[in-house]
């Protein structure tokens, strides 16, 4: 699907938009890139909703740099198949980018691509919230 030539001028992830605005901007889109948008939130919900991948995404969003499958295993209690499918979904959907190193025992890097780094915030709004609220 193409993206309109004239697209609304979209804010910055961390700008804050009140509810009204962002009902606004939504509004603000043809009704094509509207269905676009809102299959794109649908699938990455579906995504971040199976066990462990927030657990996995926050993870990386308080760590710099790489990680590997044990930094990963050692830090979250998943157990091994259930993390490597996991990180196989983030590397398949651009989220994560996989590094093998030709070494044995074999290494295997993983690092949050800009996709990935553009939701960070998200988790750091959740961190915000839990301060000031419990469930």
């Amino acid at each position: 699907m193409t993206r309109p030539s004239n697209p609304p001028d979209v804010p910055d992830l961390s700008a804050g938009l009140s509810r009204e605005e962002a009902i606004a901007l939504r509004e603000s889109f043809a009704p094509e890139e509207q269905e676009r948008i809102n299959h794109t939130v649908a699938a990455l919900l579906d995504l971040l909703g199976k066990a462990h991948t927030m657990a996995v995404l926050s993870t990386f969003a308080f760590t710099e740099g790489s990680l590997r499958f044990s930094d990963l295993e050692t830090e979250l209690d998943i157990a091994p198949n259930t993390l490597s499918t996991r990180l196989q979904e983030l590397t398949e959907a651009g989220l994560l980018h996989r590094e093998a190193y030709d070494e044995v025992p074999p290494r295997v890097e993983y690092t949050p691509t800009e996709k990935a780094e553009s939701l960070f915030p998200v988790f750091a709004h959740l961190h915000h919230w839990a301060i000031e609220y419990e469930l």
